[in-house]
């Protein structure tokens, strides 16, 4: 088996009734995915804004966060499970921050994970335990090996005890 894998994605834009040399036309377009789902997706209303803009579809600058905090995610779910902790619950309020580089162009500089996991049964993990998951979860992580975006890891340690 090869270790190399390609991901594709279908990324659908039509111009329809807009002009669009007077920079008017809408940024709504659509994400296919090779297991059929399709997403609204859109530029951020932050970027451009309504109505040429989709505020409810889904923008780059999300899914970039998103991504990240998924791969995250299932990482962290099959290192716990690993480990014999059963997770109930994982919630994670990641954001991102685009600020301008030192030439003034704009970027997502920073990621921050905020997850929040809840776990059920005898073994409960410490939150040095929690800490080292988190760690091991973002080292495996495809897609925080492939960013150059600082990225941090700031669990929420509800109920989670300290050694």
């Amino acid at each position: 088996m090869s270790s190399t894998h390609i991901h594709s994605a279908v990324v659908l834009w039509q111009r329809g009734e807009h002009a669009f040399v007077d920079q008017r036309y809408s940024r709504a377009h659509l994400w296919r995915f090779d297991g059929g789902l399709e997403v609204a997706a859109s530029s951020s209303p932050q970027v451009v804004p309504v109505p040429l803009s989709d505020a409810s579809a889904v923008d780059p600058e999300e899914a970039f966060v998103a991504s990240l905090a998924s791969c995250h995610m299932l990482w962290f779910l099959s290192l716990a499970a690993a480990r014999g902790f059963c997770v109930d619950r994982y919630e994670d309020n990641a954001a991102g921050v685009m600020a301008p580089d030192a030439a003034g162009n704009l970027w997502i500089a920073e990621v921050c994970l905020r997850p929040a996991v809840r776990f059920a049964g005898a073994s409960q993990p410490t939150r040095n335990e929690l800490d080292a998951l988190h760690h091991a979860a973002h080292e495996a992580c495809f897609i925080a090996r492939s960013v150059r975006s600082a990225l941090r890891c700031e669990p929420v340690y509800d109920g989670v005890a300290a050694a």
